[in-house]
């Protein structure tokens, strides 16, 4: 147990696990070449050498699952107890605010009611620390992930129809291999955790091990992109829909399709079946949301809520509430039971892309956006219609999936920055991911909040600012959290922020044209021979 330790789930630990590096773990045999000053401990230069080597991250839930186990037997029934010392058979102390109290942090299924006697704590699920960002060779971009079962490895599927294989861990990458001929679209677990189904832009479906050996490949849809795979509750069916305008039902074992379902105008980009009945839901490009008998085949309900593309639908574990995003940049929660509305999550300035609710707190979901903000959502009888926790510029571009650990301490999101990122709890003490650049107090005392827009010149620079394929400005924009825009006929750069904002922009902006610059300068006194 003090050996696990030094782990932590929800946070980065900063440990340095094993590493199959014979350099980072080893150092060279003592011989008649080397001496004592070799291996001293005063070389920086050294120290400096083993540091880069073994620093790795690492986020592991072992140990705060060892400890939920072992103590949930004498934890008193408390609606504090996430904070509280343990009963007579072991004496925690109160989690502050010091790294010290990290090893007293358990998981989230911990905090849960059901486990602990006391309410459940959603605010631990909001998973505001960037722990680790992994990016591939020749990357391309992540169109759809999910974690493997059990939680130990992330599959991703890119643009180019590859899936990526990630250590959940320690993040290191680990596998690559082609599966499509063209983009990934989906892919889907099965109940069981037996099987793996994906769908591209072709409309091919596969059947995968969890081995990541291909089983079975089907073509369907009319050869148009298949958008979403989802399994009945019974494992023995599952449904697709695809840009066809259709909704389709397979048999598993037999491999072969039962049932058309027929009623969208349009492509249909999203489906999910029920968790626990027959019922199916579908979204499509004609705004429209409807629910289906798969028995019948016939359209049980339809729901007129939104007014633009319905991107994604997803279920809650209780069976009851349905969630649908659009590019109308609404999230709507439903309950089936009444067949009405239950609120309205405006949160998004730009089209809703991905969803997902919490594996442990039923109440609990996160979303992502066209301009790749993250947002944390506490819905029902104590939650918000306003959103619990927002983090902008999460990532650079459009967050197209989004998955939860199973055990609800990470979250990996793919992007079409190319980019996969893993969210988690901040350490006791720490404030990343927290978002405190408003709290600038201003002169006369009160916060300085308010906006204005100013202007930069650029001269012949403009490129350089805005960088390859506007990988600099956005970059700047999500680190300054400001808006700017580079006016190529004037050639000014246009940015709206604060006053503090602006400054730290113009800083920025100047260094970077500064060193530009004298780079220049350096290759033309070192060019020809007005060199020498």
């Amino acid at each position: 147990m003090s050996n696990l330790a030094a782990y932590c789930p929800p946070v980065n630990s900063g440990a340095q696990p094993p590493s199959t590096s014979t350099t980072a773990n080893k150092r060279p045999p003592p011989s008649s070449s080397f001496s004592a000053n070799n291996f001293n401990d005063d070389n920086p230069e050294d120290d400096q050498e083993q540091q880069t080597e073994l620093k790795r991250r690492c986020i592991d839930y072992h140990t705060p699952a060892v400890l939920d186990l072992t103590s949930r037997l004498y934890r008193k029934s408390n609606r504090r107890s996430h904070a509280l010392p343990g009963g007579a058979g072991l004496a925690y102390p109160y989690l502050q605010c010091h790294t010290n109290y990290i090893k007293w942090m358990g998981l989230p299924l911990g905090e849960v009611g059901s486990s602990r006697g006391g309410d459940p704590i959603p605010s631990t699920a909001f998973l505001t620390h960037l722990a680790h960002v992994t990016r591939a060779k020749n990357s391309s971009p992540v169109m759809c992930l999910s974690w493997t079962p059990g939680g130990r490895r992330l599959l991703t599927g890119n643009q180019e129809g590859e899936f990526t294989l990630w250590d959940g861990i320690n993040f290191s990458f680990e596998l690559i291999m082609s599966a499509h001929d063209s983009s990934f679209r989906c892919m889907a677990w099965s109940h069981n955790q037996n099987y793996l189904l994906t769908s591209d832009g072709g409309g091919n479906i596969k059947y995968w091990s969890p081995s990541i050996a291909p089983v079975q490949s089907i073509d369907s849809h009319d050869g148009q992109a298949i958008h979403a795979l989802s399994f009945s509750p019974a494992d023995t069916k599952f449904v697709s829909c695809g840009d066809d305008a259709t909704v389709r039902i397979w048999d598993w074992a037999g491999r072969r399709e039962e049932r058309v379902l027929e009623g969208h105008g349009w492509d249909v980009k999203c489906v999910q079946w029920h968790p626990r009945s027959s019922v199916i839901c579908s979204g499509s490009k004609d705004n429209l949301v409807k629910l289906w008998d798969p028995r019948q085949g016939g359209c049980l309900s339809t729901l007129y809520g939104h007014k633009n593309t319905v991107t994604k639908v997803a279920w809650n574990d209780n069976g009851n509430w349905l969630l649908t995003a659009s590019r109308d940049q609404l999230i709507k929660l439903y309950d089936i039971r009444a067949m009405k509305e239950l609120c309205s999550l405006k949160g998004h300035h730009k089209e809703v892309t991905s969803i997902a609710w919490h594996p442990i707190y039923e109440t609990v979901f996160a979303s992502g956006g066209m301009d790749g903000t993250l947002i944390y959502w506490n819905v029902g009888p104590k939650g918000s219609e306003e959103p619990a926790v927002k983090i902008p510029f999460a990532h650079d571009m459009a967050i197209w999936d989004m998955k939860w650990h199973p055990a609800g301490h990470l979250l990996a999101t793919g992007s079409n920055d190319r980019q996969t990122k893993f969210f988690a709890r901040n350490r006791p003490g720490m404030k990343q991911g927290l978002d405190d650049d408003g709290l600038e107090v201003a002169d006369g005392g009160a916060y300085d909040n308010e906006i204005i827009q100013a202007e930069m010149e650029l001269g012949n620079h403009v490129g350089i600012v805005i960088g390859r394929r506007g990988a600099t400005i956005i970059a700047m924009q999500r680190q300054t959290k400001t808006k700017m825009h580079v006016d190529q006929i004037r050639r000014v750069l246009q940015i709206e922020g604060t006053a503090r904002q602006i400054e730290t922009v113009k800083k920025r902006v100047g260094a970077l044209l500064d060193r530009v610059s004298s780079d220049n300068e350096d290759r033309g006194q070192g060019g020809g021979f007005g060199g020498f």
